[in-house]
C-alpha cells in the first residue's frame, strides 16, 4: 500500500467517522424536547417549553388535546394555553394564528426553534359546566403537589405524533415524581424522560410532591403506590395492602401472572370535592389516576379495591385488545369504537367478578352488586339502545347514555360469560376468550371494528354470533332470567317483599354540604310522617353513625334491614331554622316494617338441578380454590 493511499484511506475514514456522527446528532435532534418548570409557578400556572424537531412544511399546526381516550367527553385542553409564542433559532418571533380552542398555526415553519407558553390547571377551572373530570386533568399546587397527565401540557404537531418525545421535569430538591415511565436520568432537581411517540406520552401520568409511596413486587410485577393526601389521614402503606389483595387475586384469575412489568397508582385525596363533583379515577395502559375522597378506613380499603379492580383490568382491554380506532386515536376528531361493552363493560364485569371468584366477598355481595347493575341500567338508561350505536354515538347524541357502560355493560359481560360456560360444558370462559383475543391480537396489532364479532364467534361457537346480534348489535334487553337460571340464580324483577322502612321520602343531595336529604316528603309512609322527617332535612346519622352519600345505601340497605322491627331507631337530621340556620334535631321512633315491592331480586334458586349447580360452582368458583377454569 503507498503512503499516498494510506492518506487517502484515514482522511476517508475521518469523513465517515465524521459523517456518522453528524448522523447520529441529526436523529438526536429528531424528537421533541419539552421541558416543565414546577420551580417557577406563576398565577397558578407553569411554563412549558418545546425544542422542535425539525419542520419541512412552511406551515405547521400545533395540537393540543381536545378528547383523550378513555374519557369519552371533551376537555378542550387547549383552553388552559396562554402566552402561546414561537421562536427561530436567534429567538426572532415567528407568526403564530391560533385557528381554534385546540390548534395553533406557525408560519415560516422551517425555521422553527422553539416553543413556550404557559398552561393552567384544571382543578380550578372557573366554570363548572365545562369542568374536567379530576382523574383525567392537571393540578398546579406550588410547593405542594403537580398532578401532570402529560396530555394537559403537551401537544403535537400535524401528522408527528410518532416523533419521539424527550420530557425534562425541572422540579423542586424534596419533590418526587411517581410515574409508569422510567427516567432515563436525574439529579436533585429534574428528571428526564424519553418515550417513541405522542401516544405513549399521553398514556403515561406523572404526580410530583414530597414522596409518600410503597412498592409492592408481585412475582414479575412491580407496583408503585403513590398517595398525595394534604390532611395526612390517608398514606400508602395500608393502601398497598388493599391494592396488593386485589392485584394478588387478579393475578390467580388471569392464571398466575399479570401481564405488566410496572404499574403505578397514582392516588390524590382532597381535602374537598373537586369542581367537577365527582369522584373516580382514569385508566391508562401501565398506571390509574384516582381522585377519591377521605372515609373511614374500611370504607376507604373497599372504595379503593373496587377501583382499583377495575382500572387494573384495563392491562386486559384496551391495553393488549383494541380496535383501529383506539390504536391510531385521533385527538381532534376522533372516531369512537363500537366496542365499549367489552372495553369498559367487560373490565367492569371482571372487577366485580373477580372479588366473588377469589373470595375477597361473600356470594350474596355479589348478587347484591349484579343486582346494583341491573337496577341502574333499567332505571336511568335506555334498556333497547343497541350498545354497539352507544359507543359510536356517545359523544354526542348518546352522551347521557355513556354511564349504562359500566351498568349495562357488565351485565353483557356477564351474560357473555355464561352463556360460554353453558355452550361448554364449563371448560371455557369469558376468560378464556380474552386469553385467545390477546394471542390473536395484542398491543401492537389492532382489531377491525366490524370484525370483532365475527372473530369471537370463530374463537367460540356459532350461537354467540346470535347473542351479539340480539343484544349487543340489537334492541333486545338481555335475557337475565334465562340467563340466571343456567348458574341456579332466581331472578325477579318484581317481588313483594317485608323491609324495613326508611321512612318513604325522595332522597336528594345538598352538593356543597355533601349531605343526602328529604328532596320530597309528600309520599312518605306511615314511618316517615311519625318519626317526623321534612323535605329539606339533611340526614346525619342513624343510631350514632354518620351518613354520607359514600355509606347511605350500606346504612338503609344493610343496617337498617338488620334491625329488629319494633326496636328503636334515632335519626339525627339538620334542619334550619326560622333564620335560615342549620340546627342538629334528634328523630325518635320504632322500626316498622312494611311490605314493598322490591325491584331485581337475586338469589339462589333451591330448586336448581345438579347441571345448574355445576355451572354455577364454575362460574364462582365454589369447587375449584386454583382460580383457574379448565380448557
Amino acid at each position: 500500500m503507498t503512503l499516498k493511499r494510506t492518506i487517502l484511506l484515514l482522511v476517508l475514514g475521518i469523513n465517515l467517522s465524521i459523517a456518522a456522527r453528524a448522523t447520529e446528532q441529526s436523529r438526536a435532534a429528531d424528537k421533541y424536547v419539552f421541558t416543565i418548570n414546577l420551580t417557577q409557578v406563576k398565577d397558578d400556572m407553569v411554563q412549558v417549553t418545546l425544542l422542535a424537531p425539525p419542520i419541512k412544511q412552511n406551515d405547521i399546526v400545533y395540537n393540543m388535546p381536545k378528547i383523550v381516550p378513555g374519557t369519552y367527553s371533551v376537555s378542550d385542553f387547549g383552553r388552559f394555553l396562554t402566552d402561546f409564542k414561537a421562536y427561530d433559532a436567534k429567538g426572532r418571533p415567528l407568526q403564530v394564528e391560533q385557528v381554534d380552542e385546540n390548534r395553533w398555526r406557525i408560519r415560516n415553519a422551517t425555521a422553527l426553534h422553539k416553543i413556550t407558553y404557559w398552561t393552567n390547571d384544571t382543578f380550578d377551572a372557573a366554570k363548572r359546566d365545562n369542568a374536567i373530570f379530576e382523574p383525567g386533568g392537571t393540578n398546579i399546587e406550588e410547593n405542594r403537589n403537580f398532578l401532570l397527565n402529560t396530555f394537559g401540557f403537551i401537544g403535537y404537531f400535524d401528522n408527528m405524533k410518532q416523533v419521539p418525545y424527550e420530557l425534562n421535569i425541572t422540579r423542586p430538591e424534596s419533590f418526587y415524581g411517581s410515574t409508569p415511565l422510567k427516567a432515563v436520568s436525574s439529579t436533585a432537581t429534574s428528571d428526564t424522560y424519553v418515550v417513541p411517540t405522542y401516544m405513549e406520552l399521553a398514556d403515561s401520568p406523572l404526580m410530583y410532591n414530597k414522596p409518600d409511596t410503597t412498592v409492592l413486587n408481585l412475582g414479575n410485577t412491580e407496583v408503585l403506590v403513590s398517595v398525595y393526601s394534604p390532611s395526612g389521614r390517608v398514606t400508602s402503606k395500608p393502601v398497598a395492602g388493599n391494592v396488593k389483595d386485589i392485584l394478588e387475586a387478579q393475578r390467580s384469575y388471569l392464571g398466575g401472572t399479570l401481564p405488566v412489568d410496572k404499574y403505578a397508582f397514582l392516588i390524590y385525596v382532597p381535602e374537598r370535592p373537586g369542581i367537577s363533583g365527582s369522584y373516580g379515577a382514569l385508566e391508562h395502559s401501565y398506571s390509574s389516576v384516582y381522585f377519591l375522597p377521605e372515609m373511614p378506613e374500611q370504607q376507604f380499603s373497599s372504595t379503593i379495591r373496587d377501583v382499583a379492580a377495575h382500572e387494573f383490568f384495563h392491562v386486559v382491554t384496551p391495553l393488549a385488545i383494541h380496535s383501529e380506532e383506539i390504536h391510531n386515536f385521533d385527538y381532534i376528531e376522533p372516531k369512537m369504537s363500537k366496542h365499549l361493552w367489552l372495553y369498559e363493560g367487560v373490565t367492569e364485569y371482571f372487577a366485580t367478578h373477580v372479588q366473588a371468584y377469589e373470595k375477597l366477598y361473600p356470594q350474596e355481595e355479589y348478587l347484591e352488586k349484579l343486582r346494583d347493575y341491573i337496577i341502574t341500567s333499567k332505571a336511568y338508561y335506555n334498556d333497547t339502545l343497541p350498545f354497539t350505536e352507544l359507543s359510536r354515538n356517545c359523544l354526542d347524541e348518546y352522551e347521557e347514555e355513556y354511564p349504562n357502560v359500566y351498568q349495562k355493560g357488565a351485565l353483557i359481560g356477564m351474560s357473555l360469560d355464561i352463556r360460554l360456560l353453558e355452550l361448554s360444558g364449563g371448560k371455557y370462559s369469558l376468560r378464556n376468550l380474552m386469553q385467545d383475543l390477546a394471542k390473536t391480537y395484542g398491543k401492537d396489532k389492532p382489531f377491525k371494528d366490524d370484525e370483532l364479532f365475527d372473530k369471537i364467534t370463530e374463537l367460540t361457537f356459532p350461537q354467540i354470533r346470535e347473542f351479539f346480534a340480539k343484544y349487543v348489535e340489537g334492541p333486545e334487553p338481555l335475557p337475565l332470567q334465562q340467563t340466571f337460571r343456567t348458574v341456579g340464580i332466581r331472578y325477579e324483577p318484581v317481588s313483594k317483599q317485608l323491609v324495613n322502612s326508611y321512612g318513604g321520602f325522595i332522597p336528594g343531595y345538598d352538593r356543597e354540604a355533601d349531605k343526602i336529604t328529604v328532596a320530597e316528603d309528600e309520599e312518605m309512609d306511615a314511618f316517615g310522617k311519625k318519626m317526623g322527617f321534612k323535605a329539606g332535612d339533611q340526614l346525619l346519622a342513624m343510631n350514632g353513625k354518620e351518613i354520607t352519600p359514600l355509606n347511605v345505601r350500606e346504612i338503609i340497605g344493610e343496617d337498617l334491614q338488620q334491625a329488629k322491627p319494633g326496636s328503636r331507631i334515632e335519626f339525627m337530621v339538620g334542619r334550619k331554622d326560622s333564620k335560615g340556620k342549620l340546627q342538629k334535631k334528634k328523630l325518635k321512633g320504632r322500626v316498622t316494617a312494611v311490605e314493598r315491592e322490591v325491584l331485581h331480586v337475586l338469589e339462589p334458586d333451591t330448586n336448581a338441578t345438579p347441571q345448574q349447580l355445576q355451572l354455577r360452582s364454575v362460574w364462582l368458583n365454589e369447587g375449584n380454590t386454583s382460580g383457574e377454569v379448565e380448557r
